[in-house]
């Protein structure tokens, strides 16, 4: 396919939830060695109280299940919560801001994949003996894409695991688990880097294909574009 094709093509899929699917064959890697889900799956299965932070359209939650009856996501992007609400049949909130609209001590497991990590509201909210699973997007995530385009850093601070695990200790939490690791991101073609731009919006704030175009043109006749992603996860105790 040419440069134009490619590029009208990935501007034309509909962005809705947390659904990558589209860049099955087009985009490999990314995923670190341990699985979020398995072990997010074997602590819901033991818990009564279940918060999910920042649920996107509720996929990932979603394939948890049996979710306890009390369950509550809380998502900060409007367009999402109809769909979360659809596909989870739970207590969806909205929470736009770093606060959790959950009430103190309430839940005995938040679950936070990419989510914003306040550390003080996952200390409120938890009950003693509480835990928290978090696996978050480190600060070096794709910097290779921003500087192959020519654009700012996609983060103005460090936002990795030494900073984040130091606080939650300093909210109250016990970090019994730190794994991080920069698994590699590799592009298959030009739509493929183009979608993920347009759905991972924070990368290149200012992102269009036409303000790009240079910088993109180039990348499409190297044919594939390599990056790292940067993953941590941290588990912790209330």
């Amino acid at each position: 396919m040419t440069y134009d094709e490619l590029v009208a093509e990935a501007a034309a899929v509909p962005l809705r939830g947390w659904d990558f699917g589209w860049l099955a064959g087009r985009a490999t890697g990314s995923e670190p060695s341990w699985s979020y889900p398995d072990a997010a799956r074997g602590l819901v299965a033991r818990s009564t109280a279940v918060v999910d932070v920042d649920t996107g359209g509720g996929e990932l939650l979603a394939s948890l299940g049996p979710l306890p009856p009390g369950t509550i996501a809380t998502e900060g992007w409007e367009p999402n919560l109809a769909v979360a609400r659809v596909r989870l049949g739970v207590d969806v909130r909205y929470a736009p801001g770093t606060g959790l609209p959950v009430d103190s001590g309430s839940a005995d497991l938040v679950l936070n994949r990419h989510g914003r990590l306040d550390a003080a509201e996952v200390a409120r909210v938890l009950r003693p003996g509480g835990v928290l699973l978090t696996q978050q997007v480190g600060s070096d995530d794709c910097a290779e894409i921003n500087e192959a385009l020519g654009a700012p850093p996609p983060y103005a601070k460090t936002w990795d695991a030494a900073t984040a695990a130091k606080e939650l200790t300093a909210a109250g939490l016990a970090v019994t688990e730190v794994r991080e690791e920069w698994p590699e991101f590799v592009f298959h073609d030009v739509g493929a880097l183009v979608f993920q731009l347009r759905a991972v919006a924070w990368q290149v704030p200012d992102f269009t294909v036409e303000r790009y175009a240079g910088a993109l043109r180039r990348i499409h006749e190297r044919g594939e574009f390599r990056a790292r992603s940067h993953r941590f996860l941290i588990r912790a105790e209330r």
